[in-house]
């Protein structure tokens, strides 16, 4: 009788050298780190969307060359259409009530002349065309507002601008939750007490480590002013203007805010002297001029973002001759378009601010009830930008500017 051969030992696997282990470890623990700062930037409250907040950590992280090259080519692949008529008409229904037959007793400024269309373009009804938005004080139209087509191949497209009397309205810069970024006392939303004498809004410039200049509100320097910065400065009297930083301004205790971003678009013009500032070196009469290297971001002076021949939702703001702040934005503008389009407002000089279409944003406001500030209603002067028309009345992300009517 033959007996079988007793099984094999079972086979053990070799112990993994330490090395592997170790290298395993270290691995899983540093790609933990950026899926666990994603998901606390992704799930912190506040007023920015998903996507949003998922691109603000991409450009906190240093990974905003790769969000700026696939938005620049995103835009360039879905860029506005070449003809066409706009697909809506041009909205007047916000527009104030015909004012007084007998001229106002308060000194205000003159209506602006209406805006040309470009050449070439045959205008939609009330296009150029000012119309008075917004309430009187003493008697005297505040703001007005129009919209036109940015040039002449992209005729479907409606830009918007507004005017605004600084010797009847008071603007007012309020910091973001999270740009400027630092402690801040000034609120990130218009208080409910100041909302029955607010009437409008706008966005404020790129985020502080794109803007290529610093930040000052009340006293705070949150970053610091760059000499030759694009700069917007409200005094402590609620007049704004726009200007270089250091040429045109400079720091004294008559200045409330100063919010930079870039280079100006718009320069060499002459005409409103800055208040407690330096007076424009040019004749009165002397029309702005687009800034000379705009096309080609000559020295990166307009930025890395979306570079400056993407045709995308951009703002601006700027001043007129006679010292009248406009606002201007929309879709399928250049740096070089949104350039021309502020000079066809008249602004004398003027700086970009935010774009894409989720921070574009320029906003009326009403109350439904009177005398009730919670009431208080916005509505978008331009219906395709993406944020609601109450924005602001709620902590918002991004600095802002407020205007409200003056007491007189």
């Amino acid at each position: 009788m033959t007996t079988s051969a007793p099984p094999p030992p079972p086979k053990t696997k070799p112990p993994r050298p330490a090395w592997k282990t170790i290298t395993v470890v270290v691995l899983v623990a540093l790609l933990s780190i950026p899926v666990l700062s994603i998901g606390k930037a992704v799930l912190t409250p506040n007023s920015l969307s998903m996507t949003e907040r998922a691109a603000e950590w991409m450009r906190d992280n240093n990974l905003g060359f790769i969000l700026n090259n696939v938005e620049s080519w995103w835009f360039s692949k879905n860029g506005p259409k070449a003809g066409g008529e706009p697909d809506r008409e041009i909205d007047v229904t916000n527009a104030a009530a015909t004012g007084p037959t007998t001229p106002p007793a308060v000194p205000h400024l003159a209506k602006p002349a209406n805006v040309a269309v470009p050449e070439g373009v045959t205008p939609v009804a009330n296009e150029g065309v000012w119309s008075p938005v917004g309430p009187l004080v003493g008697g005297a139209q505040t703001m007005y507002t129009t919209q036109v087509r940015p040039d002449s191949v992209h005729t479907s497209i409606l830009d918007g601008l507004v005017w605004m009397d600084p010797k009847l309205v008071k603007f007012e810069v309020h910091p973001g939750t999270e740009e400027p970024g630092g402690k801040q006392t000034v609120p990130a939303q218009v208080p409910l007490d100041k909302r029955l004498d607010l009437i409008s809004a706008f966005n404020g410039g790129f985020r502080m480590q794109d803007a290529m200049g610093g930040f000052y509100l009340d006293g705070v320097t949150y970053k610091p002013l760059r000499d030759g910065a694009a700069s917007l400065v409200v005094y402590k009297d609620g007049v704004a203007s726009v200007g270089m930083w250091g040429r045109d301004f400079e720091m004294g205790p008559n200045i409330e805010a100063v919010r930079q971003n870039l280079d100006l678009i718009i320069d060499n013009g002459g005409g409103f002297p800055f208040p407690g500032g330096n007076p424009s070196p040019k004749d009165k009469a002397a029309p702005g001029e687009p800034a000379e290297g705009l096309d080609n971001n000559q020295n990166g002076a307009w930025g890395d973002t979306l570079g400056n021949k993407v045709l995308v939702w951009r703002s601006a703001v700027g001043v007129t001759a006679d010292g009248a702040l406009v606002y201007g934005y929309g879709a399928g503008l250049g740096a070089r378009s949104l350039a021309d389009l502020m000079v066809r407002a008249g602004c004398v000089r003027a700086m970009e601010l935010d774009i894409n279409p989720a921070w574009t944003t320029f906003n009326f406001y009403n109350a439904t009830t009177p005398g009730n500030p919670s009431s208080v209603k916005g509505t978008k002067l331009l219906p395709d930008s993406e944020k609601s028309g109450n924005r602001y009345l709620s902590n918002d992300a991004r600095d802002f500017v407020a205007i409200f009517a003056r007491k007189i």
